[in-house]
Formats: structure tokens, sequence, C-alpha cells
């Protein structure tokens, strides 16, 4: 006997055996058990939700000799005759392949016949949004009145592509993505009854590779079981069958892109090449990966929405923390990108080392969030003393006694007291003027005046210029060096935050209304 596919085997004969789908199979079993029967259904939904299996499902009840609590007994003559494809009730009809005007006007003609046994004749058109508009104009009066004993029931993925005359005659059930959680339990129960040894983190992995289809699960779970058969199948043979990539290597990589380690990226695809692995299902898993770091950074509750082991949550948690949000939402544009593209290129991994090299370097891109990207590089650079230069300038050659790369060691200076106070005050425009940007841009908008023991203090307006030196302890100690150096005295400078200029004005000294700056003109 041939083999029959797992999808076939254990297809559904009754509404209990229906999963994921509770909402439509209680309202069908309602209007059954009702005698509220309907003349025109649409069912509508992904692949291998279960569209045709429910409809064929309802087709045997309504025909049924003995139903129970809504569902076929499947002993019955008719229930058998259907289950096998010989009844004359059920009309299976692929509008992909038939679907002209003659095609329909075939089944006008014979819906005028009533049924040779039981109370119904049910035609089931599947993707029916294929068939041509004078396919559909020709379907349209015999659906909307159609004789008491014919049940049309239209199917399709694309619900989008049938005209609204054809809507407005349905009852219309949209089928949901079937959850992980679902399709695991409903493999496992299959995988014992064939006797099938499976590790349960390969289980779930097939059920999250399946995105809402029970149907590509079980052909998945197929292909898996007859690659190692007779043998327990584990995580590592699961991924080596679909050449998929394990959710470790993705966070190499991402910790490799944060460093701007391109060597490093390049490096870890030619392992994954070498191993033999689908570089498009790289590229969709990878896109995964970053959406579940873009949903741990929005929300420190997201553990019912993204499904991973405690292990891999952890992980998540902590390079989340890593990576501002703008980074990774650009990470993830790239790469939703490229699994747009990759599918039918010929050079696969050039295409993906590419976007690696756009990941580690920012400055290849002028949008937004790349800015926003090689701006970040730039302080980090700077956070960890790496003088950063415009192109084509190069440092002064260091002195004969100097030791490359050691560090700059400040000399102890005196306490400033308020006479240095005054002439930080008079020398301000200088001292800005000497500043690099962006501080130079947010000195400018700072007031000055007297804190608590005679200290320098700088007040700011609530906004990116306080924010620049009160969010980052660096960048104030910069501030402190900058007035240091310039009068040679050791200065600590204390940052005020006001709501506006009025408050300063109301609640603050202004130091410069008080002491007679010294403007230095530029010469020209």
């Amino acid at each position: 006997m041939s083999y029959t596919a797992l999808y076939r085997k254990f297809r559904p004969d009754n509404f209990g055996d229906v999963k994921g789908q509770d909402h439509i199979v209680t309202t069908l079993k309602n209007q059954i058990n009702a005698n509220r029967i309907g003349h025109a259904y649409l069912f509508t939904g992904t692949r291998g939700t279960g569209k045709t299996t429910v409809a064929k499902i309802f087709a045997k009840t309504v025909n049924c000799e003995n139903p129970v609590d809504g569902s076929p007994c499947g002993e019955c003559a008719i229930c058998r005759a259907i289950a096998s494809g010989a009844s004359m009730n059920v009309i299976e009809i692929d509008a992909a392949s038939n679907n002209g005007v003659d095609n329909i006007r075939e089944i006008v003609d014979e819906v005028s016949y009533s049924p040779a046994e039981g109370k119904y004749k049910v035609y089931i058109i599947d993707e029916v949004h294929m068939l041509s508009i004078g396919a559909f104009n020709a379907l349209l009066k015999t659906l909307e009145e159609p004789p008491s004993y014919v049940i049309f029931i239209l199917a399709t993925t694309e619900v989008h592509k049938i005209p609204i005359t054809i809507l407005s005659r349905c009852q219309r059930y949209d089928f949901k993505r079937i959850s992980i959680d679902t399709i695991s339990a409903r493999m496992r129960e299959l995988v014992d009854k064939e006797q099938v040894q499976i590790e349960e983190k390969a289980l779930r992995y097939i059920a999250k590779l399946a995105d809402g289809s029970l149907r590509d699960g079980l052909s998945l779970l197929d292909q898996c079981i007859a690659f190692h058969l007779g043998q327990e199948l584990t995580y590592d043979k699961v991924l080596d069958v679909l050449g998929a990539v394990d959710t470790e290597v993705f966070s190499r990589l991402f910790r490799s892109v944060l460093g701007r380690d391109v060597l490093g990226c390049v490096s870890l695809l030619e392992e994954i090449v070498m191993q033999g692995r689908e570089l498009t299902q790289f590229v969709i898993d990878f896109a995964w990966y970053l959406r579940n770091l873009m949903l741990v950074k929005a929300s420190d509750d997201i553990e019912d929405v993204i499904d991973v082991s405690t292990e891999n949550l952890a992980r998540l948690k902590e390079e989340a923390q890593m990576a501002e949000m703008d980074a990774i939402m650009r990470y993830i544009r790239i790469f939703s990108e490229l699994s747009g593209q990759i599918r039918y290129a010929s050079q696969k991994r050039i295409m993906i080392e590419m976007a690696l090299i756009k990941l580690c370097k920012p400055s290849m891109e002028n949008n937004q969030d790349s800015i926003l990207d090689r701006i970040r590089e730039v302080e980090d650079k700077l956070e960890n003393g790496v003088t950063v230069l415009p192109a084509g300038y190069e440092m002064p050659q260091q002195n004969a006694g100097s030791v490359a790369g050691a560090p700059k060691v400040r000399p102890e200076m005196p306490k400033a007291i308020p006479e240095e106070v005054q002439t930080i005050v008079s020398k301000w425009p200088a001292i800005v003027g000497s500043a690099e940007n962006p501080m130079k841009k947010y000195m400018q908008s700072a007031k000055l005046s007297l804190g608590g023991d005679n200290r320098l203090m700088l007040v700011l307006e609530d906004g990116i210029a306080s924010d620049y030196f009160t969010r980052n302890e660096n960048n104030k100690q910069q501030l402190e060096y900058l007035v240091s150096d310039f009068i040679g005295k050791e200065v600590e400078v204390n940052i005020q935050v006001v709501g506006s200029e009025r408050e300063f004005e109301t609640s603050y000294i202004d130091l410069t209304q008080i002491i007679q700056m010294d403007i230095e003109e530029e010469e020209f």
C-alpha cells in the first residue's frame, strides 16, 4: 500500500478534531442544530488553516442520517460516500483550473436537479478568487437565490480579489492563523500515534516554521521523519533537514553588528554557508530574531507574545539593553527589504553580505535612522577616548618623548574662587567659540549663574541641550575640562534645568548682567 502523507492521513473528519478555529466550528454547529443553515458561505484565511476541511465536514453533517451534536456520525452510507469522494451530493470545484464562464454555467444548469439522496447538494469552490469577472457574473444570480436544497461554500486565500457583489451574498467566516501551541500539541498527538520519538524543542521549532498553517507544519514534520527514519528527531537534526540556523548564531551575529565588526559578520556567514544552511530561511529567521529584540526592548512583560525558551528570553533581554530602538528598527528594515529580494536572487550570499555591511556601516545610508546610528557611533568613539577627525585630516606628530596611545594625565589644579568665576563669565564667548559641535551649540543657549559654594552654574531650558549634559556625565566632564583649560584652574560646573526663560529670570541671578563680558572680535 502506498504511503499517505500525515496531513492527509490525519485530516479531521468531524468538527471535534478541527484545531484552532473554535469560533467557526461553534457557529456552524449551532446553525445545524437550530436548522438555520445558510445558502452561501465564504471561508477565507491563510493556507493550511482548515477551510476545505471544515467545508467537507459541514457538507457531511447537513446530509448525515444520524448527526451527533452538530457533527457527522461517520457511519451512515452518505457519510461514507462523501468521505470516499463518491457522493453526487458534494461537488468540489477547483476555480484555479475551472475559472471560465462555461464552467460556472454548467453549475447553474446542474443546480436545478434535486439531490438523489440526502437533503442538500453542496458546491465547494476552492480558490474562488481565480474566477474571471464573467464567471462571477454568471454565478451571481444563482448564488443569491439558489434552490432550497443547494448550499454554496466558497473558499479563498485572497478575499480582496472577490467582487463586493459576491461578498454581500455570503456569510463570511475568517479562519485565523493557528497558534504555535496548538500546532505543536496536534503534532505531538500525531507523532505519538505514529510512534515517532521527537524532542519538544524540535517540535516547537517546526510549529513556529509552519507560520500558522497546520498543514505546512505536518508537511515539514513528514519531511524530517523521512530523512531520519527510525531515529529520534532532535532539534539539531531538524535544523539540518530544514537548512535552518540555531538562535545562538543569531545572537553572535547581532553582537558582531553592534561591534561594527564586518569581518566577524562575514566569517559567521561563511560558517552558515559551509554548513549548507538555506540562506533565504536564514534571512527570514534573523529578521524574526530582530523582531523579538524589538518587542523585548519595547516592553518588560512580553513573554506571552514571543515564543522562546527561558534561556533565550534572558539572552534577548540582555541584548536589547545593548542597542537603541531606532538601531534595531533599522536592522529590521534592511533585512525585511532583503527577504523580499533574496527569494529569486541568483547571488544570495553577496546580497546578505551587502546587507550585513550596511548594518555595520550606517554611513552608507542617508535616511533618519541611519543618521541616528552614525551619531551614536561617533559618541561611542568619543566616550572610549577615540579622537574623531574629519576626512583627510591628519593628527600632528607626537613629541619624541611621548608614548603612543598613552592617556593624557591632567595636572592638579587649584579650586576656583569667585574671581575665577568672574573671569569665566567675562570670557564666556571665547570659551564657547573654542568648543566643538554639538557642545558649542548647546553652550550658546546656556545662561550663567552662581550655584552653591560659589560654583559656576549653567542653566538650560528643558530639552535637547539640557539632556546633552544631564544624561551623559562624560559630556558634563568634557565641559569642565574645557573651562578649566581656558583659565588654568580646576572648575566644577553645576547644571540646572528650567522649564522656560521666564523661570530663569525669576529664580536665578544672571551673571552676564552683572559682569562685563569681553567679546573677542574675530579678525577677517
